[in-house]
């Protein structure tokens, strides 16, 4: 197993192989919640007894899931879009796409699929904003590559299943890896302003309890971005998510914290994707609740659709692909 980027910073047996990426290869999970526990024995003696068949390396884009059906549209529209640029590239097989939780194709249920085809190698890319326990502890530990007992019975118990794959999974970097959002954000906040001098910027995001000062630091370096390209006077973030208990209250805190000190709020989700529980009961019902009107400016949008996020996709693939398979890609 490989990891690269924000994956192989955190491991004490990090190999550099670059200036930029490093890679770091460990071994496979063997916990008592993993795959030995999860898998079926049908899919065991097939790991074991199918020994890879197919050169090319396949492709597999990881998202959170939801149960919302608006967000796993986007999901399928955005797979559509770059699986067959991503054909395109030497040396690249078969694109899939996978979520963590709530919906399938889950992530095991993809492996086995690779597994079936006679993939060697997969990358794994993960559509996430920023590091979490998320792209830290549960997709690692469901993709076989992570060895943490407790995570994998965890995750058991959620129902969401792990599984130990015959090819060798390599993790591209995180979102925060590339200057996507530094265009994203304000395109979409100058979208919404009419003078940007009196104006503020709420950035509403998941945010995450085990890495809050990684989500600090990288939406500090997202407002300073979004201040100095769309001229607003200030630029501040609240987050919306777990860490939260899922709560309107710091959204609305950051709305009247920028409403003391100026004419209009404009107000971005800083969300992957568009689910209603998110941008309409829990952001838009903050905004409602405050009975501001036109002082606040908000649009139930996502980072989705952004073709800049299928060039980034492309760009990490040609990228990982050299780094596992040097002569592959050009």
């Amino acid at each position: 197993m490989r990891l690269l980027g924000a994956y192989a910073m955190n491991h004490s047996n990090v190999v550099a192989i670059g200036p930029v990426v490093a890679l770091c290869v460990i071994a496979l999970c063997a916990s008592p919640g993993c795959s030995d526990t999860n898998a079926s024995p049908s899919d065991r003696a097939h790991a074991s007894a199918s020994p890879p068949k197919d050169s090319r390396v396949g492709i597999l884009l990881v998202s959170h899931g939801s149960h919302s059906p608006a967000w796993r549209k986007m999901l399928e529209e955005f797979h559509d879009a770059v699986a067959p640029r991503l054909r395109e590239i030497s040396g690249v097989g078969e694109v899939k796409s996978a979520f963590m939780e709530y919906t399938e194709p889950s992530i095991a249920s993809t492996l086995k699929e690779f597994d079936r085809e006679g993939y060697a190698d997969v990358i794994l890319l993960p559509l996430l904003l920023t590091v979490s326990s998320h792209s830290f502890d549960d997709i690692p530990t469901i993709a076989g590559i992570r060895d943490d007992a407790n995570t994998a019975l965890r995750l058991k118990s959620e129902g969401i299943e792990c599984y130990n794959p015959t090819a060798t999974i390599t993790v591209a970097p995180l979102l925060d890896f590339s200057l996507l959002l530094e265009s994203n954000l304000p395109r979409r906040v100058a979208a919404l302003s009419r003078e940007p001098a009196g104006e503020g910027v709420v950035l509403v995001a998941y945010g995450d309890i085990t890495f809050d000062a990684e989500w600090q630091a990288f939406f500090s370096r997202l407002g300073s971005a979004v201040k100095r390209a769309t001229g607003v006077a200030e630029v501040v973030h609240a987050w919306c998510g777990h860490v939260v208990h899922y709560s309107k209250q710091p959204t609305q805190d950051a709305i009247r914290k920028i409403l003391a000190k100026h004419q209009r709020a404009i107000v971005v989700p800083v969300l992957v994707a568009r689910d209603e529980r998110f941008q309409d009961a829990l952001i838009g019902e903050a905004i409602a609740e405050l009975g501001r009107g036109d002082a606040i400016a908000y649009v139930p949008d996502a980072i989705l659709p952004d073709p800049t996020l299928e060039e980034w996709v492309i760009s990490v693939t040609r990228k990982t692909l050299n780094e596992i398979r040097p002569t592959t890609s050009p």
